[in-house]
């Protein structure tokens, strides 16, 4: 496939058909992936390839408390686990609703699970000293992951970043004898996906891109000429 139809068609995959995926295509995947960025180039990014089943059903039932949270909080017209809103659903609520089997199944039906983790010693947190969540740290694991599956769908499989399991992060670094100084950043199940989808649907260029401002004109260009 060509670069852009990759990137354009680079889908959020959570329905497998149970295929192999052989570690060599794994390694050729992660071969391409490790060219990714990071800060400073210091490379603190780092994968555990997961394919036994019962280290992925204790990975899935990790992830069930943040999923029965995402569903109550989605139920109740809420944005799940935001840090602005506060959350109005209560405890007896998120207790009493099932976890979305969606979000849990894929640990066990993926070929393969991948637990990407980013050694945080040699992550330049700009961040960490305003009174917000910090965000900047991903930036020295992200893009490694979104290589990984940009290179999976060239291959012909996918998968999707999941982070519930990772509201139990302690548990999650005792299971996988993860050191204390490095983050849990994503959960991604890897197979390959029932259907291929090739038209994704996404926000235009227009309602995404304002110039010179927040509030500045909308990005917009005249292709007619």
């Amino acid at each position: 496939m060509e670069l852009f139809d990759v990137m354009r068609t680079t889908f959020a995959a959570r329905d497998f058909t149970g295929e192999e995926l052989p570690d060599s295509v794994l390694y050729d995947i992660f071969d391409v992936a490790r060219f990714a960025p990071s800060g400073g180039n210091r490379q603190g990014n780092r994968v555990i390839v997961v394919r036994d089943a019962s280290t992925r059903d204790e990975l899935a039932a990790l992830a069930e408390p943040a999923a029965k949270r995402y569903r109550a909080q989605s139920e109740a017209g809420e944005s799940p686990w935001n840090t602005i809103v506060p959350m109005a659903v209560t405890d007896d609520v998120i207790a009493a609703t099932a976890a979305p089997s969606r979000l849990t199944e894929p640990f066990r039906t993926a070929s393969v699970v991948l637990v990407f983790i980013v050694d945080l010693k040699v992550v330049a947190s700009m961040d960490q000293n305003l009174a917000r969540i910090g965000i900047v740290s991903g930036g020295s694991i992200y893009p490694f992951v979104w290589n990984v599956l940009l290179a999976a769908r060239h291959a012909g499989f996918g998968g999707t970043i999941t982070t519930l399991a990772i509201a139990e992060e302690p548990s999650v670094k005792a299971l996988l004898d993860i050191p204390d100084d490095f983050g849990v950043c994503a959960i991604v199940p890897l197979g390959k996906p029932v259907r291929q989808l090739t038209k994704l649907r996404r926000r235009p260029v227009e309602e995404i891109a304002t110039r010179e401002r927040f509030d500045g004109a909308s990005f917009a260009v005249d292709h007619s000429g």
